[in-house]
């Protein structure tokens, strides 16, 4: 049985490492693994879509509506932006950050409160931190993606040891450390 897995964000934000750890994970593994291009627009800012399938046999890179066992977004409005992707009873591993996108910024529209409660409102399963705090604290707010990819990792059954595996494999080795860091305060959150 195939898994999906979407990574939403903003542009800079670290989706695409995100999306080539848990690809590299899973292949060791020994699944069949398909990885997306970037949707939308990868510079800073941009709303950006990575879909992660994996399973036995994966024909298709592609997520469509209501297929999605997991959403991991960066920002709030992202993970709202994308819930009709998530499938019943998917979860949203998603942080509570809240990035303007151009229509707020320009004054044209007003960010949407609450969101977190109106996913949970709306009978969505919704695993919200404060990544951005934990990506800090462990050294850099840039690691926000290893801060969620922790976060995300309690719902699997592989041990720590494999997903520290494959942060290696991912990660240039200057920044191992303050990775590890972020991973473990996310996991631990």
């Amino acid at each position: 049985m195939t898994k999906n897995i979407m990574i939403v964000g903003v542009g800079g934000q670290g989706s695409l490492l995100a999306s080539k750890l848990l690809g590299r994970l899973l292949l060791d593994k020994g699944y069949d693994v398909k990885v997306s291009e970037v949707h939308g627009m990868s510079q800073r800012g941009g709303s950006v879509v990575t879909y992660v399938r994996y399973g036995e046999k994966v024909y298709s890179p592609i997520i469509d509506k209501g297929e999605a066992d997991f959403i991991v977004s960066f920002e709030l409005l992202e993970a709202a932006r994308w819930t009709e992707y998530l499938k019943k009873g998917g979860r949203i591993v998603t942080n509570t950050q809240e990035i303007a996108p151009m229509p707020v910024i320009t004054g044209a529209a007003e960010y949407p409160e609450n969101l977190a409660e109106k996913m949970v409102a709306a009978g969505l399963d919704v695993d919200a931190i404060d990544a951005l705090s934990l990506a800090e604290k462990a050294g850099s707010a840039k690691a926000v993606n290893l801060v969620l990819m922790g976060k995300l990792s309690n719902y699997f059954d592989f041990t720590e040891a494999e997903w520290q595996e494959a942060i290696e494999k991912s990660v240039p080795a200057k920044f191992l450390e303050l990775n590890r860091k972020a991973f473990a305060l996310g996991r631990d959150s």
